[in-house]
């Protein structure tokens, strides 16, 4: 993940709005408090119980909810900053990692911590709806406190996902079942969305009184009466001849280069940790009369060009990945036609390079420098290969997916010992034994008095019917990719495990160590909420084919 700057004018920015955080805590409070009062008419009797012992805690436990408000809201900053609590005093407590640490016990993801994950989910949500235009304007002034005219990261550390994790952090100091707590969140989520609307209106209303002139969206204004071709224009991603067939014809235009710098010459976003591959020597001039072999250089030119720029591919593979530019342009000398095929080995092999990059862990993990040095000794022996053809990079993709499996085997095996567990815990629950919501201790399920009734069946009959009704869930193999909302954030997790009897399902976090262990109904849950997502691979190539067409529409405006 690319870290957004830090300025001096943001970390007074950021020293500020934590200075105002409890104040706005007080008026949830109030807001809440009004609102249960306003609703409580058309409250069920379980439900105005529940209400009114929520409202209770709110008057009696108001000192302890801010406090745990403002520590989860500095950690959560911090850790958007990347800045430890000795930089700057107004951060407070150390971050915590994103994710759990794999030491803590193995839980069990169940229903009942699927339903706070929806309340949490559903609070964001109506922030980002009350609050839409306000967030985006206070986006485009703390983008202008890093110099990031342009608007290319998001660097407001206030999102509506850091205030609903911080209300639920809240929640945690009242002395009350998970429902109870559950229920306080519904309640407050409408207070809090209508409150931080104001506060994201005066924090931009404050920077701008400060001399702050916003950061702009970039947009492309088209000089009038300018026609482009409605399937242009409905394209996301344009395939490679769509945007080869739009390069200009004419010989003037693609005069080709006689010399290709090999990778050790060609500029480079970082520098480079491992040795660079062997120089490779220059294709030969191109014969004019070739007009594809003269379009296939000259969109492979582009691609890489655009590839080099794009600045949601990391680093430390962005540098690898642009050293194939030599062979490419050979191969473009060689197989003009197939170079301009989304699906040709070449290609295939970048945008899977780029895609496990992405899924993998932060860059000082064993696994990563794995990843890494595999991909540098594969490209290295690609660009030293002086006849360039599509089949080497069937073989690159052939290794790439060897490793691929080989990382899962080393991580089943690591995590043996739980998988045996989880084995156990699903022949219990499957006998009808009592249902255990965690390995090492339960959950208040039976309190959760909130939590619709559909949510806590058990047994093996409803095991059965998740098996027959989540067809989608079949579907997904040991080693797939999946994005799902957990523990009030999201994450991109990997099926290690789908149980023996498909009851409990394994995952391992893709940005760190941390394991999940998850019931099908509760991803059944999240499903039905959709909290979890199966993981579509983005093609680097298009979406660097995507910037090639604007460029070219741009030029012959």
């Amino acid at each position: 993940m690319i870290q957004p700057l830090v300025s001096p004018a943001l970390l007074a920015f950021v020293d500020d709005e934590l200075l105002r955080a409890p104040m706005l805590f007080d008026q949830v409070v109030e807001g809440t408090m009004d609102q249960i009062r306003r609703g409580r008419v058309a409250l069920s009797a379980s439900q105005q119980v529940a209400a009114a012992e929520v409202a209770r805690m709110l008057q009696t436990r108001q000192r302890q909810m801010s406090e745990f408000f403002m520590r989860s809201l500095r950690e959560q900053v911090s850790a958007a900053l990347g800045r430890p609590d000795k930089d700057s005093p107004a951060l407070g407590a150390r971050a915590s990692r994103s994710v759990r640490p794999a030491s803590l016990p193995l839980a069990l993801v169940d229903d009942a911590d699927v339903a706070i994950d929806v309340e949490i989910a559903h609070t964001i949500e109506m922030i980002k709806s009350t609050a839409e235009y306000e967030l985006r304007e206070l986006q485009t002034f703390t983008a202008a406190l890093v110099g990031d005219m342009e608007m290319a990261l998001d660097h407001n550390p206030f999102h509506p996902e850091t205030y609903a994790r911080a209300l639920w952090a809240a929640s945690q100091a009242m002395p009350l079942s998970r429902g109870l707590q559950a229920s306080f969140m519904r309640h407050a989520g409408e207070p809090l969305a209508l409150l931080l609307r104001q506060t994201y209106a005066a924090s931009a209303s404050r920077l701008e009184s400060q001399g702050i002139v916003p950061a702009a969206y970039r947009t492309l204004i088209l000089p009038g009466g300018l026609r482009r071709d409605r399937s242009v224009e409905t394209t996301f991603s344009p395939g490679l001849q769509k945007v080869r067939d739009t390069l200009p014809a004419t010989e003037s235009d693609q005069r080709m280069p006689t010399d290709v710098p090999g990778p050790s010459a060609q500029k480079q976003p970082v520098q480079q940790p491992f040795a660079p591959a062997p120089r490779l020597s220059p294709p030969s001039a191109l014969a004019a009369g070739r007009g594809n072999e003269r379009q296939a250089f000259e969109l492979v030119q582009r691609l890489f060009e655009a590839i080099r720029k794009d600045t949601r591919v990391p680093a430390d593979v962005l540098a690898l990945i642009v050293t194939l530019k030599a062979p490419a342009l050979l191969l473009a000398q060689r197989e003009s036609q197939q170079m301009t095929d989304d699906d040709h080995p070449m290609w295939k092999f970048v945008n899977r390079l780029a895609y496990e990059a992405e899924m993998s862990p932060e860059p000082a993990d064993p696994e990563r420098v794995r990843l890494l040095r595999l991909a540098h000794a594969t490209i290295q022996q690609l660009c030293s290969e002086q006849e360039q053809r599509g089949a080497l990079y069937d073989w690159a993709i052939e290794r790439l997916e060897i490793f691929l499996k080989q990382r899962l085997i080393r991580r089943c095996t690591a995590a043996a010992s739980q998988i045996g567990a989880l084995q156990k815990l699903e022949d219990k629950i499957l006998s009808g034994d009592d249902e255990p919501t965690t390995l090492l201790g339960t959950l208040d399920v039976s309190q959760l008095d909130t939590v619709p009734a559909d949510m806590l069946a058990t047994g093996a009959d409803a095991s059965a019917s998740s098996l027959r009704e989540d067809g989608w869930l079949n579907t997904i193999k040991p080693g797939e990719w999946i994005r799902m909302f957990l523990q009030g954030r999201w994450v991109h997790v990997q099926l290690l495990w789908p149980g023996d009897r498909g009851e409990i399902l394994l995952f391992g976090d893709g940005a760190s160590d941390a394991t999940w262990a998850i019931r099908r109904r509760a991803l059944r849950s999240l499903h039905e909420a959709r909290l979890l997502k199966s993981l579509t691979r983005r093609s680097l190539v298009r979406r660097a084919a995507r910037q090639v067409q604007d460029q070219l529409l741009a030029a012959t405006a």
